[in-house]
């Protein structure tokens, strides 16, 4: 039987969420004035550290239709 999750251990859980959530938005950002493609690659190389299962394509897409 597995225990259930405590009220701490979720607000932990859901502040962790959040955090990551607005640094994911902050590197976007920062993605998007980006100049040069060594820049973009680290930018990227940071959100997949961040968040392994990101879709990058999300980005590009943004990237692609600001031009």
């Amino acid at each position: 039987m597995v225990a259930k999750e405590t009220p701490a251990r979720r607000k932990f859980l859901i502040r962790k969420k959040q955090k990551r959530r607005k640094k994911i938005k902050k590197l976007k950002e920062k993605y998007l004035r980006a100049k040069t493609k060594e820049e973009k690659e680290k930018i990227i190389e940071k959100i997949l550290k961040i968040a392994p299962h990101y879709p990058i394509e999300e980005i590009l897409k943004l990237n692609g239709s600001e031009k």
